[in-house]
């Protein structure tokens, strides 16, 4: 039989640190991951040594990435692997890290997303989709966009709208690539991408870099780590496609797997990071979860559910939207974010009394990712 991880013994969130997203500079990725990574141990209270291996999810930085970058920390001879899987890279190597802890391998795991553009080229394995040159992404949820609309009757100025709460949610996030508030005039005035879309609908893929560190309760004690910044993962699931399977599918599936692993039903989240690369997504994505009904999202964002103080707080952060989205950095900033949100400590963006969160990406709509984060 297959075992969850709690099956195992509980891992937790002890450390969180970033470089800033940010659109393309001439800062090297191995200043961004050492700034995110340094910026962690600090919050920690730990040191380098203490750290017992190490998982790097980048999608554009090829072979070996995290030798340049680690060995400014030192030279340790500990493991240390790499992880590319689409836009869930980061969230697969934070998976990876706490099954490690979890299974007793390692007391401590670094778990580092950091990427920066690069020219990108066509695979030459002939696995290419016959439209892939027509149905581009922005065509895609465009198109997504249009169904949505048409089936539950809502607007193209109800779908802005949550690009609104976004942008409004990164322009408090020191971290995020857009910090910027917008009105929905600005957000439907923007750049005409595809369809309904606007360039404000749209996430930004930049750079930057994100770090966590995931300990056994073995090392917060022997460590001398604060237990009240300890966050523990509550569960941790991992789906891919089938034949017939949608992003939207893919979503549903590995949300209903953490949460059921969780025992946490979706009216107890407070907090909920997903992969708003489009505004479609998040509203697809939140009745997915079970927060909201099927055609329920927009009402409940009209009424502020989905607020900082709402019911549910969705992208926190600023969300794909507002914090950008540089690919490997993104799923392992989620899980940061929720942690500083169950410790209280995300400053003007702190949603009240909260307890529970869930990150979620999805990688080429292929691969889901989900975690569920606990203040105990």
């Amino acid at each position: 039989m297959t075992k969850l991880l709690g099956d195992f013994e509980p891992v937790y969130v002890v450390g969180a640190g970033w470089h800033r997203y940010q659109p393309l500079s001439e800062t090297t990725y191995v200043e961004l991951g050492l700034t995110a990574v340094r910026a962690a141990l600090a919050d920690a209270g730990i040191g380098w040594e203490d750290v017992d291996e190490s998982f790097i999810g980048h999608g554009r930085l090829g072979m070996a990435a995290g030798r340049p970058m680690l060995r400014h920390l030192g030279a340790l001879g500990k493991p240390l692997v790499h992880v590319e899987n689409a836009s869930a890279s980061g969230s697969a190597a934070f998976r990876l890290g706490c099954v490690q802890v979890a299974a007793g391998v390692s007391d401590v795991a670094l778990v580092l997303g950091v990427d920066k553009p690069r020219p990108t080229y066509r695979s030459p394995t002939g696995t290419q989709g016959l439209a892939d040159d027509a149905i581009v992404p922005f065509t895609h949820f465009s198109l997504l966009t249009g169904a949505y609309t048409s089936a539950y009757g809502v607007t193209d100025e109800d779908m802005a709208r949550i690009a609104v709460k976004n942008h409004g949610n990164g322009a408090k996030n020191p971290n995020a690539h857009r910090r910027q508030q917008r009105t929905l005039e600005e957000i439907l005035q923007g750049r005409k991408v595809a369809g309904a879309l606007t360039s404000l609908q749209c996430c930004p893929v930049g750079e930057g870099a994100a770090a966590v560190l995931v300990a056994s309760e073995t090392a917060i004690n022997r460590l001398g780590i604060d237990p009240g910044k300890a966050i523990r993962v509550a569960s941790s699931a991992a789906v891919t496609e089938t034949t017939v399977s949608s992003d939207q599918q893919v979503t549903e599936e590995v949300i209903a797997r953490a949460l059921h692993e969780a025992q946490t039903p979706a009216s107890e989240l407070d907090v909920f990071e997903l992969h708003d690369a489009f505004t479609i997504e998040e509203a697809q994505y939140v009745e997915a979860s079970g927060i909201a009904p099927p055609g329920q999202y927009i009402p409940m964002l009209k009424e502020g559910a989905f607020d900082i103080g709402g019911k549910c707080a969705v992208s926190t952060s600023g969300g794909l939207i507002a914090m950008g989205h540089p690919i490997g950095p993104t799923g392992v900033g989620q899980i940061g974010e929720i942690a500083l949100q169950l410790r209280g400590a995300a400053g003007e963006r702190q949603h009240p009394g909260a307890r529970v969160g869930l990150a979620h990406m999805v990688g080429l709509g292929a691969v889901g990712y989900a975690h569920v984060l606990r203040r105990d």
